[in-house]
């Protein structure tokens, strides 16, 4: 019997912790989409790279105001009605981008969505670390991170669904989804395993002992909550910038690719994504080290993208596998997360994993403008149907962003204190 009830609670674990995984991938598709229909938003905004970016980055800037608010209400209020919330937000975000007829209205729109991304990722861990053990934490992440196929859909099957329907219907479509996922939510997520109200009581009077003021403190004042948000923000820019918005753009105006071909290649990005989180979890996990698969990763991925950016006349296959390895090898970015939960008391759990998320969203707000201007800033760009072209040099002044950032994130995994996969911390 008690095993019996030990395989129900951990095949509801994984129904729990999927199912709020699926609002990640609602979330990651929408951060995802502008890279499909950026020509489209141009046109229909008449935008330059720079305003596009701002656009875009409306998601990053709510994203990061809300991420620190929402780690906050996590741990201390249902994770099931927040999410709800957060759902609620984001389809309606959605409705308004897709029928907005003027920038700012647009704008909005974005700027809601990114209000409910504020709770995807950081519920699916806090519900993570109170269904799963702290040994299986990483592999966990991994596999919730591999929700990123949001952002495979966001590519080929985008351009082809805009390309059918009309890039603003495309979008309505995607808002109906968001009313799929509320409902999948109401009837599938609990805030925690069964028989678990002790644990629950213990928790919230904990948090009410120390104060909110003391909570902040030793969240804040953690060092290693911040030189792991570092690295996990620096190495994801490759997903903000390939990924989100500029990657078409590269391949088709740099490579000289059609756009349906060019999505396929930004496509195997999200699915080194997909196949390198739950590897890199796993390497972490059976290697019972965190630190040294991120030293790999971040080095990995410094080769890979200089390759990208100096090997002349790549072939779509090349390209596609060069894309794949820098999805791959950038998912050591789900190791902080571990690292985090693992330096901090449990009850703070999701207050601690904010600020690694601001940190990430903080660097979507400031460099995908930053690309852009870049862009803008080094060429003397040709128009062409209402949208600048760039050239080789542009594009590589541009991209040195991320090799740069890569180095940065390595320095921070050196300085994040190794745990040996055991919390360091009791709450």
């Amino acid at each position: 019997m008690t095993a019996q009830k030990m395989t129900g609670n951990y095949r509801l674990a994984w129904i729990v912790t999927l199912t709020s995984a699926l609002f990640f991938f609602y979330e990651f598709f929408q951060l995802i989409l502008p890279n499909a229909i950026n020509v489209d938003l141009m046109h229909a905004f008449n935008l330059d790279g720079v305003s596009l970016g701002w656009l875009v980055s409306m998601y990053f800037f709510a994203n990061a105001l809300f991420l620190f608010p929402a780690g906050n209400l996590l741990d201390r209020y249902s994770t099931k009605m927040l999410l709800l919330c957060a759902v609620a937000v984001c389809t309606v975000g959605t409705f308004i981008f897709g029928l907005a007829e003027q920038v700012m209205v647009a704008a909005v729109g974005r700027f809601l969505v990114g209000i409910g991304a504020a709770f995807c990722f950081l519920s699916s861990l806090r519900l993570a670390s109170r269904w799963f053990p702290a040994n299986r934490m990483a592999f966990v992440t991994g596999i919730v991170t591999m929700a990123m196929l949001g952002g495979f859909i966001a590519q080929t099957p985008m351009v082809l669904l805009s390309n059918w329907l009309g890039w603003r219907n495309a979008i309505l479509l995607d808002g109906a989804f968001g009313i799929i996922v509320g409902l999948a939510i109401i009837f599938l997520v609990q805030d925690r395993p069964p028989n678990s109200s002790d644990v629950a009581q213990h928790e919230k009077a904990k948090l009410q002992s120390l104060g909110f003021l003391r909570c902040m403190k030793l969240v804040l004042l953690n060092p290693n909550n911040w030189y792991a948000g570092v690295y996990t923000s620096l190495l994801n820019l490759p997903i903000f910038i390939l990924g989100g918005l500029w990657g078409l753009r590269y391949l088709t105006q740099v490579h000289h690719i059609e756009q349906l071909q060019a999505s396929y290649a930004t496509s195997f990005l999200f699915w080194g994504v997909i196949f390198g989180s739950p590897a890199f979890g796993w390497i972490s996990d059976h290697l019972g080290k965190r630190n040294s698969p991120m030293i790999f990763g971040a080095i990995a991925s410094f080769i890979v993208m200089m390759i990208l950016m100096y090997v002349p006349g790549l072939s779509l296959t090349s390209l596609e596998v060069l894309f794949f390895l820098i999805g791959f090898f950038t998912s050591s970015q789900v190791l902080p997360y571990t690292s985090i939960a693992e330096l901090n008391p449990m009850i703070l759990t999701g207050t601690a994993l904010s600020v690694a998320s601001v940190l990430i969203m903080c660097s979507g707000n400031i460099f995908l403008p930053l690309f852009g201007w870049l862009l803008d800033w080094h060429a003397d760009a040709m128009m062409v149907n209402g949208a600048p072209v760039y050239t080789v040099q542009d594009y590589r002044l541009a991209m040195w962003i991320m090799p740069a950032c890569f180095v940065i994130g390595l320095i921070s995994a050196f300085l994040i204190r190794e745990t040996n996969c055991e919390s360091q911390v009791h709450s």
